[in-house]
């Protein structure tokens, strides 16, 4: 009889391990860390401080098309699963929360103005998917297993982006990655029943 070790042990049917959470949670840690510990390279020039601001734009932007393909997801099981809407209300909600946390404050410094509330594209409600929506399998267990693979990329390409990140978006990156690797978790502990 073979026995797995502890750490080693399957969650869920969609080859979560412990390992595997357990990884991303450090590897979301690492990014925090090297966002705090990173210098800044000097950016003296007004054509430096331009390329900065215009690659975090661009990582912001990246990672703000991430999460709304996670959010479209989202909405499109509770479209096709109105009956999940208990159990996924507060992990969508978090996604939205995540992308006001994205969208790029203006310039100068943080407004009062620039909060979760203030992001006019990102509703709160569940809409109908668009047009090109992903699609989800009949089964509920199993629409729940798909999301829970997206949010698992969605950990992934945030962890990925880490290291071009100036610190301050470093740590949000982490922050969400970390987050959406909790989400699949629950996803597929609950989707075991």
């Amino acid at each position: 009889m073979i026995i797995a070790k502890p750490e080693e042990r399957r969650v869920g049917r969609t080859g979560t391990t412990r390992r595997h959470a357990l990884r991303a949670a450090g590897a979301a840690t690492a990014g925090l860390l090297t966002g705090c510990s990173q210098d800044s390279p000097a950016v003296d020039s007004p054509a430096g401080i331009a390329r900065a601001a215009k690659a975090e734009r661009a990582l912001r932007m990246r990672a703000t098309a991430t999460n709304r393909e996670l959010l479209d997801q989202y909405d499109a099981v509770l479209k096709r699963h109105p009956g999940q809407r208990e159990r996924l209300a507060p992990l969508r909600a978090a996604v939205v929360r995540q992308l006001a946390a994205l969208a790029p404050e203006p310039s100068g410094s943080a407004s009062p103005a620039a909060s979760p509330s203030a992001a006019p594209s990102v509703s709160v409600t569940a809409a109908a998917p668009a047009p090109g929506s992903p699609a989800v399998p009949a089964e509920p267990a199993a629409a729940l297993r798909a999301l829970a693979a997206t949010e698992r990329r969605t950990s992934d390409a945030h962890t990925a982006s880490l290291m071009e990140a100036p610190p301050e978006l470093a740590r949000l990156l982490a922050s969400l990655a970390a987050a959406s690797a909790a989400h699949a978790y629950l996803l597929t502990e609950g989707s075991r029943s």
